[in-house]
């Protein structure tokens, strides 16, 4: 409401039509396109550098390798994943299921304290949309008033032409961004692979190829800003998040209200208004159509824009800036200015802490995976005071360095090992070796019938690179 005191003003009836119209759906409930004016000033400009760094991030970084491994590899298909240069195996699939537990932790937290800035600054959806097929929006068509000029405009050679182009243009980019989004799926080797020998020697994957281009051009081109207003879950749960001590974008409504229109030399303090003029500025540029001065709404992606349409109006008129800002919504009420509270530092180290200890588990996984099993059914045999029980072995070696490797039984001494074949053992990079071996004890040694037994797996230097523990099995003894 633009007055707190119940009285209908002139300026309320003027903008009333203007108001119903905020939002993405009429009262019918039928679509309303959104079409936001294209916003400048200082975010902008920050979130344009963010958007660039990241797009050529995601440009870039199927084509980076670490110690010969992809940067980042989610193959699902052939069950190959890489994260940070790492292999991950099944093996490793706690760990994956850890991370994503830490993850979901840190964007509660996250969001607890700082809101909805990765929607955003960082979110996928508000980087392509905003940084990429919005400007391809603005320079075919124009700003907002020229593009709904053209969407009421009927079909001629003009509206045809820039219709046709623009679509065109997100065809190809959602092309584009399909084979860079599959690269992180096979790698860029194999996408390459699939153009120079054609579809037909790869059907499957070039369909999904072309599914991810089908979903991209429906996102970009027509969903749009109801990706984040409808179907993303993060909006929903930022509702049930947020608090008073959340930062987010807010207008200052102890600042702004009553909000009337400006007029020139008037003393609008003495006239018992607010700073705000009404201009509707903060309205037209919101991507997602919603008016910021209604309060913390859960279609705002905190994208800025409204406070730099807002600080240029401010600064025309000669008010101060900052009736719209990033602040808590506790701050707004005492009129407070933004400050590091105590409760955003603790929960900020808690946050690099939870990012630390997703790095450690990362990385703490060994170049090495032994196991050793006996086979199913299998026993002990004796022979010559000797007790020898065989076991399957399974090497898993997790680096991309050819390793030559040695086994040892490091607990209980005295053990004696046979193999089915060399005893040397050359493990490729990124390979898994099974084979069997025997293990002979004296039988003097074994007290109990089954006793705990530790395997090592040591490299050529001798350095251990992993161990199992396990049971050798024996005669049962009875003890007196």
């Amino acid at each position: 409401m633009s007055t707190q005191s119940g009285e209908i003003k002139t300026s309320d009836i003027e903008n009333e039509a203007f108001r119903n119209s905020v939002g993405t759906m009429d009262e019918t409930g039928n679509r309303k396109w959104v079409f936001p004016r294209k916003p400048k000033g200082k975010y902008t400009n920050y979130r344009n550098y963010v958007s660039y760094f990241l797009l050529a991030l995601f440009f870039g970084l199927p084509f980076v390798k670490i110690n010969n491994n992809p940067f980042l590899l989610i193959n699902v298909i052939d069950r190959r994943f890489f994260i940070f240069g790492q292999p991950f195996y099944l093996q490793d699939f706690f760990i994956l299921a850890l991370g994503a537990v830490t993850s979901v932790i840190f964007v509660m937290l996250f969001t607890v304290v700082f809101g909805r800035i990765f929607c955003g600054w960082l979110c996928p959806q508000t980087i392509f949309m905003e940084s990429v097929f919005r400007k391809i929006d603005y320079w075919i068509e124009g700003d907002r008033n020229k593009q709904m000029k053209l969407d009421r405009q009927e079909w001629d050679a003009e509206k045809i032409r820039k219709r046709v182009t623009k679509w065109s243009i997100f065809a190809l980019i959602s092309i584009i961004i399909s084979h860079f989004m599959f690269m992180y799926i096979v790698g860029y080797e194999e996408v390459f692979k699939i153009m120079n020998e054609g579809p037909a020697d790869h059907s499957l994957k070039f369909i999904g190829m072309v599914g991810f281009a089908m979903t991209f051009y429906f996102v970009f081109a027509w969903l749009r800003e109801q990706v984040c207003t409808l179907v993303c879950p993060y909006g929903r749960l930022q509702g049930v998040l947020i608090d008073k001590q959340t930062v987010n974008v807010y207008y200052d409504f102890k600042r702004g209200e009553n909000r009337s229109k400006w007029r020139n030399g008037e003393d609008r303090k003495a006239e018992g208004k607010g700073d705000c003029i009404d201009c509707q500025q903060c309205v037209v540029v919101c991507p997602t159509g919603i008016d910021i001065r209604n309060g913390q709404q859960l279609e705002c992606v905190n994208c800025t824009a409204c406070i730099d349409a807002c600080d240029e109006i401010m600064e025309k008129v000669g008010l101060p800036k900052g009736l719209v800002r990033y602040a808590t919504e506790a701050e707004i009420e005492n009129q407070e200015k933004f400050k590091f509270t105590s409760r955003m530092k603790v929960t900020t180290a808690f946050l690099l802490l939870l990012i630390g200890f997703l790095g450690y588990l990362m990385y703490d996984r060994g170049s090495m995976e032994a196991k050793f099993i006996k086979p199913a059914g299998s026993t002990f045999f004796i022979k010559n005071e000797k007790i020898t029980n065989t076991f399957i072995y399974t090497l898993l070696n997790k680096t991309n360095e050819k390793k030559t490797l040695t086994i040892k039984v490091m607990n209980p001494k005295n053990a004696e090992i046979t193999f089915f074949g060399s005893d040397k053992i050359i493990l490729k990079g990124d390979e898994i070796l099974k084979g069997n071996i025997n293990i002979t004890f004296p039988e003097e040694d074994i007290k109990f019938s089954k006793q705990n037994m530790t395997i090592g797996v040591f490299d050529e230097d001798g350095k251990m690179l992993d161990s199992f523990e396990t049971n050798f099995e024996g005669p049962f003894k009875l003890s007196l």
